[in-house]
């Protein structure tokens, strides 16, 4: 009698232990991805509606331009952005080739990221398109 007592015993503490172990064994990075993701979409979304627009994602970025902006030349260049961009990136977006990038050259960018990561041309970003290796690249803009 007590084996069959033990039986229901046995399977909650596996069920316990699964509980605890299968957490911790899910992609951790996506996970912080897709918290990060969620919690820069409610910080930049300001009207509050749940999607970014361009306008919302470019006055996030101008905050960021202003941080990042530390020496206070009107530029921010590769050590200012903090790994924001890649080099490659820096030069393309960098129009008139001077090392740097201004913020009319930054929110371009914001620009042209932000249209990559809305394929429904919608012209707002909802949580899945931000989660997107393109609305991802935005949003290491905006943070």
């Amino acid at each position: 009698m007590p084996a069959i007592l033990n039986r229901p015993a046995c399977a909650l503490a596996a069920m316990l232990v699964l509980g605890l172990v299968v957490p911790t064994a899910l992609p951790s990075a996506a996970f912080a991805r897709s918290s990060g993701t969620e919690r820069t979409l409610k910080m930049v979304d300001t009207d509050k509606d749940g999607t970014i627009d361009l306008a919302e994602a470019q006055a996030a970025a101008g905050k960021v331009f202003d941080a990042a902006e530390t020496d206070k030349d009107g530029t921010v260049d590769a050590k200012e952005l903090k790994g924001r961009v890649s080099k490659t990136d820096l030069k393309a977006a960098d129009t008139d080739n001077d090392g740097t990038l201004d913020r009319k050259e930054y929110l371009a960018l914001v620009e042209q990221r932000f249209k990559a990561a809305d394929p429904d041309k919608d012209g707002t970003l909802d949580a899945k398109e931000l989660k997107t290796p393109a609305g991802g690249s935005l949003l290491q803009l905006l943070k």
